[in-house]
């Protein structure tokens, strides 16, 4: 696959990761869930009006994660900085969300979080294994990954650059036992 292929694609994968509907989910169990899906956890499933109040909040990620604790106690602490870190960068939503996201309660209309932005830019070119579950970067790290050319023409916002970067430097690396073996090297 061309290179001109990859740039038509990636932003398809990309909605389809980010709606839920990507084939490749179930075969991704093994990493950590992302923030979205934790908020869901948090709030035991999909609930329209709780959505909605929550994706209308603005706060730190410190207040995120008090907030996450109080609400279920049984986040570890990777998973509460992996809910407050991408509630911090995607939260609120923009109001035309807020008002979709209040009638129908679908999780899916809020912003995709890191494991579903791993998911759908990094296997394209290199494995994910190689090149993205055996490394340990801190946040800067990660972002610094988007300097490289090929990297930079991920289209991908500053905003969706952030949530990755996040996500991945509080849940990267992987064990190698942890990854699942056909999808090693």
């Amino acid at each position: 696959m061309g290179p001109r292929a990859k740039i038509l694609i990636a932003p398809l994968a990309l909605l389809l990761a980010a709606g839920g509907v990507s084939a490749q989910d179930e075969q991704f169990d093994f990493m950590p869930p992302g923030g979205r899906a934790l908020l869901l956890e948090i709030l035991s499933g999909p609930d329209a009006e709780a959505l909605a109040k929550i994706a209308a909040m603005d706060q730190s990620a410190e207040d995120w994660r008090a907030w996450a604790e109080e609400q279920s106690g049984e986040l570890g602490d990777e998973a509460l900085a992996t809910f407050a870190g991408y509630a911090e960068l995607n939260l609120p939503v923009a109001d035309d969300v807020l008002a979709a996201l209040t009638e129908s309660g679908d999780a899916t209309l809020l912003p995709p979080d890191g494991k579903d932005l791993a998911i759908a830019q990094c296997q394209f070119c290199h494995s994910m294994f190689s090149g993205y579950m055996m490394h340990d970067r801190d946040e800067v790290g990660w972002k610094g990954t988007f300097k490289a050319p090929f990297h930079a023409e991920i289209p991908m916002t500053e905003v969706e650059r952030d949530t990755f970067a996040r996500y991945s430097a509080i849940n990267m690396p992987l064990g190698f036992e942890d990854v699942p073996p056909e999808l090693r090297f």
